[in-house]
């Protein structure tokens, strides 16, 4: 079980920029299908990825 609440990408609004992943300090993040993917076992609910999204794609 996570500890802490992994982020959501919003998968409509999410352009696969990959912004998101080089903010990521545990790299819980990666593309697959052109799209961002967390892993919720990595993900320490830090809140980078969520302010540097261009599209606004990723919410806690």
């Amino acid at each position: 079980m996570p500890k802490y609440m992994a982020v959501t990408i919003d998968k409509v609004k999410c352009t696969g920029c990959e912004t998101c992943i080089d903010t990521c300090p545990v790299e819980a993040l990666k593309i697959e299908n052109d799209k961002a993917t967390v892993d919720p076992e990595t993900c320490i609910d830090c809140a980078t990825c969520i302010d540097e999204c261009p599209e606004e794609a990723i919410t806690l």
